[in-house]
């Protein structure tokens, strides 16, 4: 049996999580056995093994990509300036929402972040990412202005805004990690 990590909580269904390092984790219902999770774990081992040879593919492909120098990241975050507030006005001014302030980093762990006080925060690397990339990031983080969840409603907010949002948040999960590690951030 493959070793996990059990999470229980008020959810509704059992899902897998697989982290960066190949650890895999089963957040599952508060009723959730042993027996139950293990036998979820046993139903999906395919899946799970083609997803940690996905990470360690990716982990290896990121060792090889060139580092980004000082003089760079200061570049994309003058780029960053330039190109996220605006995409952000854009797209809050077609939702018809009004956000606080947009803060603007290298993050090791998030592309974008959105506060109960109505302020956003944007990864500058998503200036290495396509514009669509950018505007579904933008987008996802209007939409929690709305609703600060990732419920039905939400999503419903998010494909009416971008109907693409799948297909640019997918980019974004399989390339993400090589973005992050010419930052030096995994």
């Amino acid at each position: 049996m493959m070793e996990y990590t059990l999470i229980k909580s008020k959810r509704k269904t059992i899902s897998l999580e697989i982290k960066s390092d190949g650890q895999l984790i089963v957040r599952a219902p508060n009723r959730t056995t042993r027996r139950e999770a293990d036998a979820f774990v046993k139903k999906h081992e395919e899946w799970i093994a083609k997803k940690r040879r996905l990470i360690t593919a990716r982990r290896e492909q990121a060792r090889s990509v060139p580092m980004l120098t000082d003089t760079e990241l200061k570049a994309l975050a003058d780029k960053a300036k330039a190109v996220i507030p605006a995409r952000a006005a854009y797209y809050a001014d077609r939702m018809g929402v009004r956000y606080g302030r947009i803060t603007l980093r290298c993050q090791k762990t998030r592309w974008g972040s959105c506060s109960t006080k109505k302020n956003l925060n944007f990864n500058i690397l998503l200036m290495l990412t396509p514009i669509e990339v950018i505007d579904s990031v933008v987008v996802h983080e209007l939409c929690h202005l709305f609703e600060m969840n990732h419920s039905a409603r939400f999503y419903e907010r998010v494909y009416a805004a971008y109907p693409e949002y799948d297909k640019w948040n997918r980019w974004l999960k399989e390339h993400g990690s090589e973005l992050l590690a010419r930052a030096g951030l995994r």
